[in-house]
């Protein structure tokens, strides 16, 4: 009981203290708000990126191989002009080596994309056409809204049937229920059997607008999928480019990409290796790209953590120059104390006592204003979602470290001016005006 009349005794006469001057403790505050607040905020919009950044790498697959065709650079002009067909990427072949080399790949989606118009009745919408098998559901970041996706029957028979996406249902079919209708590609029909959303995952709007400036650059606004051997059937693999130089030039490319999955994460990078060493014996150039989530997820979590030291270490600044300015108030404040420190000393007051006083008002400061500063902290990062457009995520840890850290802040910028306060010469201080 006696020491809890003993701290309220010292809280009482530290708020007393500190409400004397209050202009001077609030602006004393401010640096601690602000640096609170900052490491707050910076460590949200870190983790919100850095969160965004590994669903976005999680939607293809931690245990996924990605595959993709690449163009490579022209030798020469010479060599150019005597083709007229250049022939790179990923091929039937490569596929069908990789589902019979490597037993334990649970599944080998290959897939072709180009670029079209589809028609449906006065309306027209640039497409990106992926021909692909009935399983590719099963690694790519789409769900069924409605009716069904492509089937083996669909693939074995070569059958005019397509699957489209909402941007391409809601651009084509204002009004219409697109299940059972046709729309026009080229000189045929396909018969629409299901509508797909694009991700598993609601896009922000900086992702929507990114995937527009996509669609855009592109040409197209909508996805139609259908059987790959109806693709290769209808369109060919040969697309015809004209060159300048060399006239009109022919590019086959029999697969844009080629996904494997494999049963666990420990597969992942020994699988990997084997599928490089694969392409590179049958290909002559590097017209392939190998990419896998699990490497960029990894990269993206290293990512995060330097970019959560550089931003906190910057915000931390915000404490020390903080810590600065309450240390320079305290010695401001002993000294104009020191009669006072004189007369308590002079009372029976031990240097014990003038420490645990003036820490205790350092204490105040701090601790009040890294509540504050919590406060101000979870409200920028709401901001910044709001008007900004950015994910952030403000995480319990962060919180308590900042809160933490601005009472480390007190003790650490309070405990020289305590100590000076203390090792004051009783009899100087009497003396002191």
């Amino acid at each position: 009981m006696s020491l809890l009349l003993q701290i309220g005794g010292v809280l009482q006469i530290s708020l007393r203290s500190l409400w004397l001057h209050r202009l001077r403790s609030m602006l004393t505050m401010l640096g601690i708000i602000f640096g609170v607040s900052s490491v707050i905020a910076m460590l949200a919009i870190g983790e919100g990126a850095s969160r965004q950044a590994q669903a976005q790498i999680a939607r293809l697959g931690s245990t996924n191989i990605i595959l993709k065709t690449l163009k490579p650079p022209q030798q020469t002009a010479s060599d150019t002009t005597q083709q007229s067909l250049i022939q790179y990427g990923l091929t039937y072949d490569d596929a069908e080596r990789f589902r019979d080399t490597i037993p334990n790949a649970q599944v080998v989606v290959p897939s072709k994309v180009i670029s079209h118009k589809a028609y449906y009745r006065n309306r027209v919408l640039g497409v990106e056409i992926v021909g692909t098998v009935p399983w590719y559901p099963e690694l790519a970041p789409i769900q069924l809204q409605r009716g069904r996706f492509l089937e083996t029957n669909d693939m074995y028979y070569t059958l005019n049937v397509c699957v489209i996406d909402r941007d391409a249902s809601d651009s084509l079919f204002v009004v219409d229920d697109p299940i059972g209708l046709d729309i026009k590609i080229g000189g045929d029909y396909y018969r629409i059997v299901g509508v797909v959303s694009e991700t598993k995952t609601e896009q922000n709007e900086d992702d929507q607008l990114s995937t527009q400036m996509a669609s855009s650059s592109s040409g197209t606004n909508g996805k139609v999928y259908m059987p790959i051997t109806t693709l290769k059937s209808r369109f060919g693999e040969v697309l015809m480019q004209f060159s300048g130089t060399t006239g009109m030039v022919g590019e086959r490319v029999e697969l844009s990409e080629i996904t494997v999955k494999v049963p666990t994460i420990e597969d992942v990078l020994p699988i990997r290796d084997l599928l490089e060493g694969m392409l590179k014996r049958f290909h002559k150039q590097q017209d392939y790209q190998v990419i896998v989530p699990l490497e960029l997820l990894r990269q993206a979590i290293r990512t995060k953590r330097i970019f959560s030291i550089v931003l906190g270490s910057i915000a931390a600044i915000s404490l020390l120059v903080g810590g600065i300015g309450i240390m320079n108030i305290m010695l401001a404040t002993v000294s104009e104390r020191t009669r006072e420190i004189g007369i308590r000393r002079a009372l029976g007051a031990k240097k014990r006592d003038i420490v645990i006083q003036f820490l205790s008002e350092t204490l105040l400061l701090t601790l009040t204003g890294g509540l504050f500063g919590m406060a101000l902290g979870a409200v920028i990062p709401i901001a910044v979602t709001v008007f900004g457009n950015m994910p952030t995520v403000i995480t319990s840890q962060a919180m308590f470290l900042s809160f933490g850290i601005s009472g480390a802040v007190g003790l650490t910028f309070g405990l020289y001016p305590a100590v000076t306060a203390a090792n004051m010469d009783p009899i100087e201080s009497l003396r002191h005006e």
